[in-house]
């Protein structure tokens, strides 16, 4: 896909592209304008048309045109390549295998099929007062709501829809395959409110239908079933609706039911999305993870939802997300009935929200005696499961002392039984590769790189740093930089320009940060910026020797490391 790649670049400018969604103005040879990342006032946020990159110097982000629709609009690079190329007027088919392009060929007629039922669905609801009357006076639904996510009808007759797209020339197996039929081959949904399910970019690729009769005899709620589009595992429902509040806000709020989101929105809390029940999974929190990193559950306080929450953690923590539960006041069963009771409620018990172990530990506390030794057995066995799958030690450390304070038992006597629990179960993680330390340490070394690139008086600095422990793009400037202590380099050098898009963004930011500054003053700032790199380093290096330390048994020399690992945070803090 690299040669349809760049042909989409080619066709499309950049501030073009980026300008659609964020006010830009002239600033020499680049364009400014305020971060769509965060919320501030001056703006940081910058885009070199000569270049072909973007860099928001707020929240570190930048990258080419494909890296600033995923970034905004929540969606992978295939979403993104295919949105642009719409934009461009790219027929992608034409740079795919013969497979791939019936592959394309089917997803594409999918999306007009369903696109046409979401059509027919609301041209249906004008039609039925009864329809009208539920979705309007009972639901509550306003006029922009029911537009906003295309809120339609499906007729309660036989094959109604089959019958419309037919005579649009779609085939029944296309309609099968669209997942709108029944094993009869009529309409699946049937005197149904109905409600599209929509990927990232807004294209309708299915349908929850929720019933507005009063047969006891119908499951209340009908969706598509797996189809080439819809995968309830990876499908967040309002996510094309949300986005732009979850990047404001930087959160990101779950909830089990669509009408749920629905409501909320209408209300005017827009960050909210659903997931298919509590089916959490990890492409669920990865998508949400390219808006915010954090995220916030607002499950059930019953068996099964605290069962989706601790099976949540787990993902979270391997995702990179950080995950707190919204709990709802009083009787409110669901944040529909809350938000019609009073939506300040509502929002009040987001912004509250408590940490996912904590609520995980007050749960069960509140299950089990814990004045009673069974109790207390049968509380530090389900909470001890939770700790054993953090992988951060300064974390598992707060909980063990939480949980012990909590049965009234020495720590001794905590980790004794959580050593004794042998291997990690089911709620093992696999080792996170980036933590905050090594964003925040690769940020200066990025910095660095930069001013050394433009600035070549600061590459004797160079002989500080330890290549081997840089991934390859970091490490392939350093040791070209080595090899050419002279000259101010301002284009990718042909050695490097498979990592282009790396190297233009750091001459960018260095460019950006420190326009002004004579070579003497970028010299100490990135010396400074060297010592900075050296302390995040050191921590992420006490982190594997507590965790280490921890796996052994050596609780004395965990203990000591936590002490030096507080003592080099203190010294941080006064530098």
């Amino acid at each position: 896909m690299q040669d349809a790649k760049e042909e989409v670049r080619s066709r499309l400018n950049i501030e073009d592209v980026v300008g659609e969604y964020v006010q830009l103005k002239r600033a020499g040879r680049n364009f400014k304008g305020l971060s769509p990342f965060s919320g501030e006032k001056t703006p940081s946020f910058f885009v070199s048309p000569d270049k072909h990159i973007w860099h928001d110097f707020s929240s570190n982000k930048g990258g080419d045109v494909f890296s600033f629709v995923m970034e905004v609009e929540g969606m992978d690079f295939r979403q993104a390549l295919e949105h642009l190329a719409r934009k461009a007027g790219v027929d992608l088919s034409q740079y795919e295998s013969k497979g791939a392009q019936d592959l394309s060929r089917r997803k594409k007629r999918l999306l007009q099929t369903n696109d046409l039922a979401a059509s027919y669905f609301q041209h249906s609801l004008l039609k039925n007062q009864h329809a009208i009357d539920y979705i309007f006076k009972k639901r509550g639904l306003d006029k922009r709501t029911v537009e906003d996510f295309r809120i339609g009808y499906a007729p309660d007759s036989g094959d109604a829809l089959v019958q419309f797209l037919l005579k649009k020339g779609f085939s029944k197996k296309e309609l099968g395959d669209a997942g709108l039929t029944n094993r009869f081959g009529g309409d699946l949904f049937r005197g149904r409110m109905t409600v599209p399910l929509m990927d990232p970019a807004g294209q309708v690729i299915g349908f929850t239908g929720r019933i507005i009769s009063d047969d006891p005899n119908a499951p209340k709620y009908l969706n598509t079933p797996q189809t080439l589009l819809y995968d309830k595992s990876r499908h967040v429902f309002g996510l094309s609706q949300a986005k732009e509040a979850i990047r404001t806000s930087d959160y990101a709020v779950v909830v089990e039911g669509n009408l749920d989101v629905v409501s909320s929105h209408q209300a005017g809390v827009r960050q909210v999305v659903a997931t298919a029940g509590t089916a959490m999974t990890d492409h669920h929190l990865r998508a949400l993870r390219r808006l915010s990193g954090n995220v916030r559950l607002a499950f059930d306080g019953d068996k099964a939802g605290v069962a989706a929450t601790e099976r949540a953690i787990p993902i979270a923590s391997e995702v990179g997300v950080e995950l707190t539960i919204i709990s709802l006041p009083g009787d409110a069963k669901d944040p529909d009935e809350l938000i019609q009771q009073d939506v300040s409620l509502w929002q009040t018990a987001i912004d509250t929200s408590q940490p996912a172990v904590d609520w995980i530990l007050d749960q069960y506390s509140a299950r089990e005696n814990l004045d009673s030794a069974a109790g207390k057995r049968n509380f530090t066995t389900t909470a001890l499961n939770i700790v054993r799958g953090l992988n951060d030690p300064v974390e598992r450390d707060h909980y063990e002392k939480k949980i012990a304070a909590m049965v009234g038992s020495s720590l001794e006597a905590v980790q004794a039984k959580l050593s004794a629990g042998g291997e990690k179960t089911a709620v093992q993680l696999k080792p996170v590769v980036t933590t905050r330390s090594d964003t925040a340490a690769f940020d200066h070394v990025d910095t660095i790189i930069g001013l050394a690139l433009a600035n070549p008086a600061i590459r004797d600095l160079f002989s500080q740093l330890d290549p081997a422990s840089f991934n390859e793009k970091r490490r392939a400037v350093v040791e070209y930089v080595a090899a050419h202590p002279d000259g101010k380099i301002e284009e990718t050098p042909l050695s490097l320009q498979n990592i282009d898009d790396y190297v233009k963004i750091v001459l960018l930011r260095a460019e950006k940060r420190y326009d002004g500054w004579n070579e003497d003053d970028q010299y100490f700032e990135a010396a400074k910026l060297l010592r900075q790199y050296k302390t995040e380093h050191e921590k992420k290096k006490i982190e594997q020797e507590i965790s280490a330390a921890e796996a052994e048994g050596d609780e004395a020399r965990a203990e000591d490391l936590r002490t030096k690992y507080y003592l080099l945070i203190k010294e941080t803090k006064r530098a």
